[in-house]
């Protein structure tokens, strides 16, 4: 996953054309860590470009696109939020894989 830095790269990343993934987390959550422990496996199944982002160091992101509980996973594509796992139901790579599995079908 490629680390978002700045409000820029977080601008270019959501406007592609194509979708992509942006994992909302932060350094002290342990859900956070826990999600890390599977995810690795679940980016190689699907075929999108995977962003991080820090919610502590971007709080204006984070609001501005209702990630209320972490981690979160959003999907954009041309700039819009097309879909969002909250943290609540991303426990379980089951649960990450039937979010996705949903979007491409």
């Amino acid at each position: 996953m490629k680390q978002i830095k700045t409000d820029d790269a977080f601008q270019v990343a959501i406007h592609r054309s194509e979708p992509v993934v942006l994992k909302f987390e932060t350094t002290w959550c342990p859900d956070c860590k826990r999600l890390d422990m599977f995810i690795d496996d679940i980016v190689k199944e699907y075929e999108y470009d995977w962003y991080v982002i820090d919610r502590d160091e971007f709080p204006e992101i984070g609001e501005k696109y209702e990630v209320l509980g972490i981690p979160s996973l959003l999907v954009f594509q041309n700039g819009e939020k097309q879909a969002h796992l909250h943290s609540a139901n991303a426990k379980t790579p089951d649960d990450v894989r039937n979010f996705f599995n949903t979007l491409q079908s």
